[in-house]
């Protein structure tokens, strides 16, 4: 049984962003610091990662934010913030389900900082906010088109043979997925073609080069998807870890990242590992080391904004108490306060920090009922993450409009994250 009050040992005081310190000194010099949550749609998570990233900019020299989110709409985020435009306008327009996850009160918050903050400053030395998804492959692939429209016209035929060759599945990425179930032939030689002829063309345009590498991504990861297992949610993550990477040679800087706890926190830490999955975690610990800390969040009851299916309108819904024996359950027990910071030593430890315990996983599509026997990833917390935010009673966060209908991507594997 868990010596609880070794949890209570572990445990940091957390009221307010000064007691942030003893993670900020975890990161140190680290160049990447990823942020969880353990839902998309908790007011608390998204409050708290603003906080940190805050400190992280403002104390760290973190250079910028990249979320998981698609890279054309973040774009025009990034336009706002280094910009003179209010960030509302570019997060109201979001319009790609989930559109809570991006366009909501709470992001508006931060990212209207971070357009003060970029204010006093130069323009090579403000911090950038980017997209690390997938999904966007419509909309990248005509932002190449207009690019090369203007700007490469002698690469204009291979854009124009990819364009036409996914317009021959439609615009409806099942569409796309049913064609490639259907015929032995994809788009893949042209896409090959056009990232090609992108690189060569205009190698120091980062946004021109990203939208051109979310089509590569997008065509592998529908592929993938139509064949079913993992390799869906490897090739996005290892997208994501790619951009990220990419994103730091451009800025010259560090980077904070936002994305769920199932892609944050280390997938070797989890079952995921065994599924033959990889994550953005994983991938950033073992191409970066110690440059990499992980940070995942988690909470016992409260509300949560989601959708009961995929593709359908968002709403508030309650977020029962942790089912027993999880770690949720755990840290409710143990602890006193309704908030708490565990920031994760190397050596020696809490027993507890390395027993497998169930984690709440809450991703865009949710049901209550489904606790019992759904929602938790077996974890090791102490070596799925190098810090943890304990969050007892959480409540949703507050979206910006409701979802546009008939706009849903397929989702992706395991569901909904």
């Amino acid at each position: 049984m868990t010596d609880l009050d070794a949890v209570r040992r572990s445990a940091l005081p957390l009221t307010g962003p000064g007691d942030l310190d003893p993670l900020l000194d975890r990161v140190g010099r680290a160049r990447f610091v990823l942020i969880g949550e353990a839902s998309h749609g908790t007011h608390d998570f998204y409050a708290w990662r603003g906080e940190l990233t805050r400190r992280l900019i403002s104390e760290k020299g973190f250079g910028f934010v990249a979320v998981e989110g698609d890279w054309p709409d973040c774009e025009r985020v990034h336009r706002a913030v280094a910009g003179d435009v209010d960030p509302f306008e570019a997060l109201y327009t979001f319009v790609r389900w989930p559109t809570f996850m991006w366009a909501n009160e709470e992001v508006v918050e931060f990212c209207r900082w971070l357009r003060r903050w970029n204010a006093g400053r130069p323009p090579g030395e403000r911090c950038g906010f980017h997209g690390l998804d997938v999904y966007s492959l419509w909309d990248s692939l005509r932002a190449v088109r207009r690019y090369a429209t203007a700007h490469l016209p002698g690469q204009l035929d291979a854009v124009l043979d990819a364009l036409y060759c996914f317009e021959s599945y439609g615009h409806d990425p099942q569409q796309y997925g049913l064609a490639i179930r259907l015929v032995p032939d994809t788009c893949e030689d042209e896409v090959v073609n056009l990232l090609a002829a992108v690189v060569r063309a205009a190698p120091g345009d980062l946004e021109v080069r990203q939208n051109a590498e979310v089509v590569a991504g997008a065509e592998r990861y529908y592929r993938a998807m139509v064949r079913g297992g993992p390799d869906s949610w490897n090739v996005r993550d290892v997208h994501m870890a790619d951009t990220l990477d990419r994103l730091a040679e451009h800025h010259g800087a560090k980077g904070v990242v936002w994305a769920h706890n199932t892609h944050v926190g280390d997938a070797r830490a989890t079952d995921m590992a065994a599924a033959g999955m990889t994550n953005l975690g994983q991938l950033a610990r073992e191409r970066h080391g110690a440059d990499a800390v992980l940070v995942g969040f988690g909470s016992h009851r409260g509300s949560v904004v989601a959708g009961d299916r995929w593709g359908t309108q968002h709403h508030v819904m309650p977020v029962p108490p942790a089912r027993p024996a999880s770690l949720e359950a755990l840290l409710h027990e143990a602890l006193l306060a309704d908030q708490a910071l565990f920031v994760v030593p190397n050596a020696p430890r809490a027993d507890w920090y390395d027993e497998p315990m169930g984690h709440r996983a809450i991703g865009v599509v949710y049901r209550p009922e489904r606790e019992r026997w759904g929602n938790y990833v077996p974890t090791v917390v102490g070596r799925r993450y190098d810090a943890f935010i304990w969050i007892d009673k959480t409540k949703a966060l507050h979206p910006l409009h409701s979802e546009p209908w008939g706009d849903a991507e397929p989702e992706t594997f395991p569901t909904a994250m």
